[in-house]
């Protein structure tokens, strides 16, 4: 028998209504449920990503000065925001048991005047959906952790000092954030 996946923050029902602690609150009050560390080891804007026991990269591509090695900082974010929204959706309609057969989300990262910047986000869900069905999905994916964390501009504060012997790796028990 296979376990049950774990219940994801978004894919229940009363996700909606559910209330993020302010950034303000005291640092005790937090629990880190994901961490990465992104290490610069040379001249070139190469970028060695360690999120749990798995490794990324990062880069530029040659016409901002890098070699195009790995994907961009912002193709991280476009993944991280794809794939959190398809996981949700897969762990939301096999609770449900609906018949999704295949979650594909198309991202895109857009500049307009004056700095102004959007990221587009198209789903397509493949499967024998009513549209109720199809309906409630895309209404979840307004609400998975990541969709949260960007529209609501999560604020990025500073960590403390880490204490002496502490090792410098990072460590996640969460899936995907």
């Amino acid at each position: 028998m296979t376990a049950a996946p774990a219940e994801h923050p978004a894919a229940t029902p009363d996700a909606a209504s559910a209330t993020v602690p302010a950034a303000s609150a005291p640092a005790a009050d937090f629990v880190r449920s994901a961490a990465a560390v992104a290490t610069s080891t040379g001249e070139d804007y190469r970028i060695d990503i360690r999120s749990g026991r798995h490794r990324l990269a990062a880069d530029e591509p040659e016409s901002a000065g890098g070699a195009d090695t790995a994907t961009t900082p912002v193709g991280l974010l476009l993944s991280a925001l794809g794939s959190c929204t398809a996981i949700t959706l897969r762990m939301y309609a096999q609770r449900k048991g609906w018949p999704l057969e295949t979650v594909r989300v198309h991202l895109g990262y857009e500049k307009g005047p004056e700095k102004a910047v959007r990221i587009t986000r198209r789903i397509d869900l493949v499967g024998d959906l009513d549209d109720a069905q199809r309906a409630r999905l895309l209404d979840i994916a307004e609400r998975t952790p990541v969709t949260r964390a960007v529209t609501a501009g999560t604020p990025v504060v500073p960590a403390p000092a880490r204490a002496a012997g502490t090792p410098t790796t990072a460590g996640s028990t969460a899936h995907h954030g």
